[in-house]
């Protein structure tokens, strides 16, 4: 039966963030994700977790200036520094709030610097925060992103994620498959789930077009899920969309799951 963990960046965004703990509970996650931890005290975090039963099972490294259009400094030449202090500032807070999986957003490609050099900055990048990780038992991730909510995002197919990891050499890296995204970028999601089966650590969800629900558009959402069951994924699944509504009105294609 597939996991499901409230993204809490999206979901019940109609209340301020740290109400949203208690909705998710109520409304029978047992699991949460979010973009970023860092603008709360990790203990503050811990206790809300605490508080309502829930499992934070994701977080993002420091992204850079998000408010400024910044998604992600992976691929950014020239700002190593900044990336291995936020390495060290992510590992301290999953540490305390017990998270088993960082997420690396690689980033948009700077301007002038040449597809060349922001891949080799992502690689060293990633080699520098892996066994970083590793040594505090949590795994890294990186996620293709598409290219089309986010313009000259880096890394935008799931090949290319596959291919980085290998450049690394590390044991440490794995694939956050985002299922919105990679339809978008590629289709055939089945198939590429099942085939890289070993690689995917954690899976995300909205429905396409317009990142609402399950069940608001083009995908397949009762086929996936069973599909997942019987190849045997074991992770979590992050809701990573934007209600069409109010979040509650729109769980209806999760009830099922969320009861047992």
């Amino acid at each position: 039966m597939p996991r499901f963990a409230a993204n809490l960046t999206m979901l019940f965004n109609e209340v301020p963030f740290l109400e949203r703990f208690e909705r998710a509970a109520q409304a029978g996650f047992k699991a949460v994700e979010f973009l970023f931890p860092y603008d709360y005290p990790a203990e503050q975090l811990k206790q809300l977790l605490t508080q309502h039963g829930l499992q934070l099972v994701l977080h993002n490294l420091p992204a850079g200036d998000w408010a400024a259009g910044e998604r992600g400094i992976g691929c950014h030449p020239g700002r190593a520094a900044e990336f291995r202090a936020g390495v060290d500032k992510a590992i301290a807070y999953a540490t305390t709030l017990g998270v088993k999986q960082i997420n690396c957003l690689a980033g948009i490609k700077p301007a002038g610097v040449s597809e060349a050099d922001a891949r080799r900055t992502l690689v060293d990048n990633l080699k520098f925060a892996a066994p970083k990780l590793k040594a505090a038992g949590i795994k890294l991730l990186i996620e293709p992103i598409n290219t089309f909510d986010i313009p000259g995002f880096f890394l935008s197919r799931t090949q290319q994620a596959l291919d980085i990891i290998v450049d690394t050499g590390s044991d440490n890296i794995f694939v956050q498959y985002d299922i919105y995204h990679m339809q978008r970028m590629e289709g055939e999601l089945a198939k590429t789930i099942e085939k890289n089966l070993g690689k995917i650590a954690h899976l995300q969800l909205a429905d396409n077009p317009g990142r609402n629900e399950p069940g608001t558009g083009e995908i397949n959402y009762p086929f996936l899920f069973a599909f997942l069951d019987r190849i045997g994924y074991q992770g979590w699944i992050g809701c990573e969309y934007k209600p069409a509504a109010a979040t509650e009105t729109g769980l209806g294609w999760a009830q099922t799951y969320l009861k047992q």
